[in-house]
């Protein structure tokens, strides 16, 4: 039984989409009975959010004075280190490339997501954009196994973090299925309507309210063009998501746009309605300028609802044929996207093809791969 300490600070107190990650390979371990030991290394805080799964983990606690994104980094380069020893860690696996450490005392397994400080401009702050170029690339040369969640990062990482393609591993992120899935209709129709109050009909983009990365603006101006274009039309625009970097001037635009009363930011969704709001959606869309994966789309093929997509990053590879595919920069054709799928009957087409695409995606047979990866690096292990 191989102990993997697994860093879980950067779950974000389950609003990211590393808390996503986690959630999901926690819950293929348990579900295929992975011969592994995991050793949950999280902040006090965030124990909580584990609780399913600690009666097959282990749980080793760090102080809420070192959650902040520098104390951590600290933390993870210092008292980490001699924390691996003491829990008896096999190996190390560090699920955001934020938190690789630097020579670590076992063998150090860690999951890149995307490239988009390199991808996108103003994506962080100058720190963070510093640390994401110049630092994490020189620590992610010291890791033992580097595996991406797309081959599109697995191409990013090796031509911006100067590694071989060859050795970097695609292990696809997957859905859970007995969650994502067509929910009865009934039971769409009573939480929308009776508990959310949520009657017109709607186009859903769930992403965190971040700009310029997430591109909520020209969405919002697309949707002002397809209102324009079809004033019977009664759809309004969901966007689902916490604030993030820039959220202001998603807000500001939302201010000051004539569908004001049309466009409504829901806030953080939690996981459990999820597939109520994707079912009830004429479609989801995501206009996002760059992802490593793209959970979202996955996730709302998964329950019948059609999708909008970019074409950035990962995203073509993720939904392949299944999405009405845009350029994210381009108002008009995404305008057209709109009018297309508020069509029923291109919408049927498009849902069909979209729930065959998505069970390609499943965390059981992600978390079988990634414990192949972790046998891999604990038989590299140097003995005692």
């Amino acid at each position: 039984m191989i102990r993997v300490a697994l860093s879980t600070s950067v779950a974000q107190r389950g609003r990211s989409g590393v808390a996503s990650y986690l959630f999901g390979l926690l819950e293929g371990f348990t579900r295929i009975d992975a011969p592994v030991k995991v050793i949950l290394v999280g902040l006090d805080d965030d124990r909580p959010l584990f609780a399913r799964w600690l009666d097959r983990c282990e749980w080793s606690g760090v102080a809420e004075r070192w959650r902040p994104a520098l104390r951590n980094v600290l933390w993870h380069q210092t008292a980490f280190r001699r924390r691996l020893r003491k829990i008896r860690a096999d190996v190390v696996h560090i699920p955001s490339y934020r938190r690789i450490l630097w020579r670590a005392p076992c063998p150090q397994v860690v999951t890149i997501h995307d490239c988009a400080a390199f991808a996108v401009a103003d994506k962080y702050d100058f720190a963070r954009m510093f640390y994401g170029r110049q630092v994490v690339t020189r620590l992610a040369r010291t890791a033992d196994t580097i595996m991406t969640v797309s081959a599109a990062t697995a191409a990013d990482v090796a031509r911006h973090f100067g590694l071989a393609r060859e050795g970097i591993h695609v292990v696809w992120n997957g859905l859970d299925h007995t969650h994502f899935r067509p929910p009865d209709p009934a039971r769409v129709t009573g939480y929308l309507q009776h508990q959310m109050g949520q009657r017109a009909p709607y186009f859903l983009y769930l992403a965190r309210l971040e700009h310029p990365a997430k591109n909520h603006v020209r969405l919002i101006a697309a949707f002002e063009k397809f209102a324009a274009a079809h004033p019977g039309s009664q759809h309004e625009l969901l966007l689902g998501g916490a604030d993030w970097h820039g959220a202001g001037q998603i807000h500001a635009r939302i201010a000051t746009s004539p569908l004001q009363s049309r466009i409504r930011a829901l806030g953080f969704v939690n996981q459990a309605d999820l597939p109520l709001w994707y079912a009830g959606a004429t479609a989801m869309v995501y206009p996002s300028l760059f992802e490593g994966f793209g959970l979202p789309p996955a996730e709302a093929m998964a329950c019948g609802c059609p999708v909008i997509c970019s074409t950035r990053g990962s995203l073509g590879e993720v939904v392949g044929d299944a999405a009405r595919l845009i350029d994210p920069e381009d108002i008009p054709a995404l305008a057209a996207a709109l009018a297309e799928l508020a069509n029923p009957t291109a919408r049927a087409g498009w849902r069909n093809r979209g729930i065959a695409r998505a069970a390609l995606f499943d965390w059981n047979e992600t978390a079988r791969k990634v414990t192949t990866l972790y046998q891999g690096a604990a038989a590299r292990q140097p003995s005692a």
